[in-house]
C-alpha cells in the first residue's frame, strides 16, 4: 500500500530540508549547485523508497534526518586517530538525534516515537530492531552508489587491501538485503572488484551472520 504522509510527517520533513539548506558546502548535481546536506537527505530518500518501499513514518524520517546539519560538528574538531574518529561519530549521532527530536515534538510527535527515531539515528539497535538495520542497509548503499569515489580520492594511499578491509567492515554492519541491494548498483569496474574481494572475503563470517538476522531486513 503506497504511503500516505501526514501533515505531520510533511511538516518534519520540511523542517529538516530547512536546517540542511543552510550546509555553507555546496555539491553540483545535474548542473545545479546545492547545499551538501539536502542532496544527501534526499539520496537517503530515494534508496529507501526504492529498498523499502513500505518504510514505517518513523524509518523514512531519521532516514531523512541521518546528517541533519553534520558539518556543525567538523572531523577536525576531534583528535586524530581511531579513538578521536569514534568520538566525533558519537557526537554526530547524538546532535542528530537531539535534532530531529527537537523539530519531531513542534509538530505533534509523541514521546515514544520521538525516543525510537534516535534509537534509529544513535545506531542502538542495529542488529536487534528491523528499522535500525534497515536505516543501515540504506546508509550505506548510498555510501556505495554516490560517495564511493569522493572517499578514495581522499585516501589516495589507501591500497586495495586497505579497501577491501574498509568494504569488508562495512558489509558486516549490513544484512543479505543490504547486500544484494548492494551488489545491483552499476559500479565502475574497479569499485566492483573491490566489493566482490569483499564479499569473498567475509563470506563465512556474513554466512553465520545471515543465519542470525532479522527475517526480511
Amino acid at each position: 500500500m503506497p504511503f500516505t504522509p501526514s501533515e505531520r510527517f510533511n511538516a518534519v520533513i520540511a523542517a529538516i530540508d530547512a536546517a540542511n539548506a543552510e550546509d555553507p558546502r555546496r555539491v553540483t548535481v545535474d548542473g545545479v549547485e546545492r547545499p551538501f546536506e539536502c542532496v544527501y537527505a534526499e539520496r537517503m530518500t530515494e534508496t529507501l523508497e526504492r529498498m523499502y518501499p513500505d518504510a514505517s513514518e518513523l524509518l523514512r524520517i531519521a532516514a531523512r534526518a541521518q546528517h541533519i546539519r553534520r558539518w556543525e560538528i567538523p572531523r577536525d574538531s576531534y583528535p586524530k586517530g581511531r579513538e578521536g574518529y569514534n568520538r566525533w561519530r558519537t557526537a554526530l549521532r547524538r546532535m542528530h538525534a537531539d535534532l530531529v527530536g527537537g523539530i519531531m515534538a513542534e509538530h505533534g510527535y509523541g514521546e515514544d516515537e520521538i525516543t525510537r527515531v534516535g534509537r534509529f539515528l544513535r545506531k542502538e539497535a542495529l542488529k536487534r530492531d528491523a528499522d535500525s538495520q534497515a536505516l543501515e542497509n540504506v546508509v550505506d548503499v548510498v555510501f556505495l552508489q554516490h560517495y564511493w569515489d569522493d572517499f578514495v580520492s581522499r585516501y589516495p594511499d589507501y591500497d586495495d587491501d586497505k579497501l577491501i578491509d574498509i568494504v569488508g567492515k562495512t558489509l558486516r554492519k549490513m544484512s543479505s538485503r543490504g547486500h544484494a541491494a548492494a551488489l545491483e548498483l552499476d559500479m565502475p569496474e574497479a569499485q566492483r572488484r573491490i566489493v566482490l574481494a569483499a564479499v569473498e572475503r567475509e563470506k563465512d563470517t556474513l554466512a553465520k551472520m545471515a543465519e542470525r538476522e532479522i527475517p526480511g531486513v
